[in-house]
Order: C-alpha cells, then structure tokens, then sequence
C-alpha cells in the first residue's frame, strides 16, 4: 500500500475528442487539465451541469477512454500509461464504476447471476458454486434476495436494477468506486434509498467513492469534499460544508442559487444567480489558475480574483 494519504492523484488530465477531417476538423476539450486528489474512504463528489466533463473524467480514470493526456496515479501506480494486461488486472481489481442508467448498463440477455458474477471470472475465478454463493451473498448485501440471481434485468424495477449493479460493482471488494450518476435516473422516492446503501456500503467495507452528479441537494448530503466543472476545468474545490457556506467562484454560485427551495413562498421570490463569463471575468492580462484561496479550498481565478476571494473569506 503506498504511503500518501491520497489513494487517487489526477493530474493535468486531459480528454479530447476530434471528428471529421482536413478543415471540417473538430476537436471537443471534454475535460481540459483537471488536477485534483481523492483520500482514502472519502467521498469526492464532481457536480457540474450536463456535458461539463465530470462523466468523462471518471470515465477517463477507468481507462474506458485513453486519456490524451497528464497524470492518474491509483495508490501510487500510474493508470494512465499504456494498456498491458497487468495493468487491466489492477484496475479490474481496484476500481469499479456503477453507470448512470440501470436499463442500458444491464445486459438483457443474461440472468442476474451471470452479471453480478462476471467480475469474478474475469478475476479468473471458475468455480461455479463459489460464483453462485458470492451473488447471493453480493444481491442480499444491496437488498435483493437469491430468488432474484435467476431472472433477468427486465423483470425488476428501476431502483432494483440498480442495486444489481452496484452489486455487480463490489463483488470484486475494490478500493474505490466511480459512481457516474447513480440516483440520476430514479424516481425520488428511490433516490433516498440507493443513497443510503451507497453510504452503508462505504462504511461497512472501508470503500473510496467518486461521486458523479447534478443534483448538489444530493452531493452535499453524499460527499466529504467536493470539486464543480464547467466546460472541462476543474473551477473550484473544498470541503462540502465549505462549499456551501462559501462560495468563492461566481459558476459555483449560480448552480447553488439554482437549487430549489422547499417553501414556495421563498421559492417564487428569490433571485437565482446567472453565469455569464465574458462578463464575470476578465483574463485579458492576467491568466488564471487553481490556487488554494484557504485550507483545502482550490478556486480557479486570476490574481486580481484572488485577492477579491480571500476578503470574501476574511469577512465571511
């Protein structure tokens, strides 16, 4: 095990897509030198709005997609270097991602059991009654009971089908989980429910979290810290209560201003905040970057921002 306190270093990472040819060339920066670092048993959540990058990213780290560029380092091994099969292995055997839709991440042609426990033959494990035992085992921990490991992903619930892939996630017992969005797709009063399995699961077996959303109601209540994306950048990082209580970046203030409120009296008459960057900033002469404003709070700004920043802290 290595030594640093971060069990997941993300460094200059960047992901770019091209299409088409010659001068009908277009590149897409889907996430553009992201840098941030993920504790062990922690749960860091990436919010931004739909195509910022954060699915990309957790994508990218999975090795889903090959990055185009920087650094990913997972307990001090880089993953971000040329696909071997030892490297395969490490990541088959470390990290795991739940996807965003329950319905098209479930094969519909195999039964429950063939899902869950695919994991463990890719790990090289052939016994048929072991597998069977540790599906039982993995769909009684998430809720489901064995009766359940013979049919198929249509014959469930939307809530259900997602715990058989969180399921099919930890039956490999990995280090940390890329979960992309999992409450995104379920009716509210499910939310509520694979949140809280999510966390128990966390405690019970010491898991690492990477937390991918939209929903901030949900991230503040899921994550210890959390980082915000806008159009591939990384535009501030703290502490969840931190970032609640104080934000610094004027995009972090408009998507928590766009939260709704529970009273429709206050709800009707409150101002939500808007996000306009060519008139929030100017980076005509001075390029910004991520400094650390305070303790473990990261803002992407220039230098006359900054100062502006740290009298917003001093006061607050």
């Amino acid at each position: 095990m290595a030594d640093s306190e971060y069990i997941l270093e993300v460094k200059n990472l960047c992901q770019y897509f091209t299409s088409g040819r010659g001068r009908k060339k277009l590149t897409v920066k889907a996430v553009d030198d992201v840098t941030f670092s993920v504790r062990r048993a922690e749960t860091f959540g990436l919010v931004g709005e739909s195509g910022c990058g954060k699915t990309t990213t957790g994508r990218t780290i999975i090795r889903l997609y090959n990055p185009t560029s920087g650094e990913v380092t997972f307990e001090g091994q880089d993953i971000a270097g040329k696909m071997t099969r030892n490297l395969r292995k490490f990541l088959t055997s470390n990290i795991a991602m739940i996807f965003q839709d329950p319905i098209e991440s479930l094969n519909p042609k195999m039964t429950i059991e063939e899902i869950v426990g695919e994991g463990l033959k890719v790990r090289g494990q052939n016994d048929r009654s072991e597998i069977r035992r540790q599906v039982v085992q993995m769909l009684n921990k998430v809720g489901l009971v064995e009766e359940h490991a013979t049919r198929y992903p249509h014959e469930f619930s939307g809530g259900q089908r997602q715990r058989i892939g969180i399921a099919r996630a930890i039956i490999t017992n990995p280090k940390m989980v890329i979960a992309d969005e999992p409450v995104s797709a379920l009716d509210v009063s499910v939310q509520a429910q694979v949140i809280n399995l999510l966390n128990d699961l966390k405690e019970e077996m010491g898991l690492t979290i990477l937390f991918i959303a939209h929903n901030l109601s949900v991230v503040k209540y899921f994550s210890d810290r959390i980082g915000v994306m806008y159009y591939g950048h990384l535009v501030e990082v703290a502490k969840g209560d931190d970032l609640y209580q104080k934000p610094l970046h004027p995009y972090t203030r408009a998507l928590l201003s766009a939260i709704p409120e529970p009273n429709p009296l206050t709800e009707r008459t409150r101002v939500r905040i808007d996000y306009v960057p060519e008139r929030d900033h100017d980076y005509s002469k001075e390029q910004p970057s991520m400094v650390e404003v305070e303790p473990e709070h990261f803002v992407y700004c220039s230098p006359s921002e900054l100062e502006k920043y740290r009298e917003i802290i001093q006061n607050a």
